[in-house]
């Protein structure tokens, strides 16, 4: 079906195999196949000069083929600058790789039809971002807790964060403000907005979100570990609602260049939610992770609320700040 685009049918048949049964080894797609390993091994070596094969982020020793939706298309991408003549051959190219995305689909989409679709594994997750980012024509917006960003990430993204903003495409990022004290990532925010992206932080988010064009959305699974899952949203109520919910932090929250600067005596919007957080009897981990800094600086950061706030107690100092009008009467 795919010989068109220079896959035979063993090959074919194999990359099929590692798609339906992706945990899988060579022992057991051969097995499968009814092939011998040096068989699906030669197989293998044929998918990986295709690029249609990569290693596992999980696991370097592991092989899995990569989402049809990427791998063939740039396929035929390829196909048509090398061979522009024969246009009917590579529409015939892609009517086979619109058939077999659509199995594939319907095979790994359990949630498909309802507005949602799990990823399971940072490998999924990579290749449905790479997708989306592909795709988006108009607006890409952001919220990016975790604090600081490691060098690695930062570096990765640069390409793929300019290449988005060359296309006219509108960025909006909502950090963390415990980013405004790591330098190398006010950097990266700084060189974001001199390509015109928006860059605005906040105390705390809710989780790790992307939302593209304003119809699909990329939801973390694990606020804690983003590598385990994630959650594609198309539905058109679900997208609404992630969208109020951006816009409502998008205009709360403080632009990059224009820090928050308390009165003497007063408290930053960070200190709040650390006191909302501190009344609601969370615990030091779990503050840490909202406001992306480390538990150290959290219990640091609360002895001197404590004294600031003239209490002996988190409780106490909850009260205080009631009192004092930093938090509401009931907590939210």
């Amino acid at each position: 079906m795919l010989t068109r685009l220079g896959i035979d049918s063993v090959t074919e048949s194999v990359y099929r195999t590692m798609l339906a049964h992706p945990q899988g080894d060579v022992p057991g797609w051969a097995a499968l196949l009814r092939l011998s390993e040096a068989e699906v091994r030669l197989a293998l070596g044929r998918l990986s000069e295709l690029a249609l094969v990569r290693a596992s982020a999980d696991d370097s020793c592991q092989i899995r083929a990569v989402n049809p939706i990427l791998g063939l298309e740039a396929l035929i991408a390829r196909q048509q600058a090398d061979l522009a003549a024969q246009q009917q051959q590579v529409e015939a190219s892609r009517a086979a790789v619109a058939e077999l995305v659509a199995q594939y689909a319907h095979q790994h989409s359990p949630a498909a039809g309802v507005g949602m679709q799990y990823l399971d594994g940072i490998d999924s997750i990579r290749e449905h971002i790479e997708t989306f980012n592909s795709q988006v024509r108009e607006e890409f917006l952001t919220f990016a807790p975790g604090g600081p960003q490691t060098p690695a990430n930062m570096e990765a993204s640069r390409p793929i964060n300019r290449s988005l903003l060359e296309r006219g495409v509108k960025m909006r990022t909502v950090y963390l403000d415990s980013i405004r004290r790591d330098p190398p990532t006010v950097v990266h925010a700084e060189w974001l907005e001199s390509l015109g992206a928006q860059i605005r932080t906040t105390p705390s988010l809710p989780n790790r979100i992307i939302i593209y064009d304003r119809e699909v959305a990329l939801i973390a699974a694990d606020t804690d570990n983003t590598a385990v899952g994630a959650v594609v949203v198309t539905s058109p109520g679900l997208i609404a609602i992630l969208c109020a919910l951006f816009d409502s932090v998008w205009e709360s929250a403080e632009p990059l260049g224009s820090p928050a600067r308390p009165d003497p005596g007063e408290l930053t919007k960070q200190q709040v939610e650390l006191i909302r957080q501190m009344a609601l009897g969370r615990t030091d981990e779990a503050i840490a992770n909202s406001l992306g800094v480390s538990t150290r600086t959290v219990r640091r950061a609360s002895a001197g609320l404590l004294q600031h706030l003239d209490a002996r107690s988190r409780f106490q100092a909850g009260v205080h700040a009631v009192q004092r009008g930093y938090l509401p009467p009931s907590p939210e």
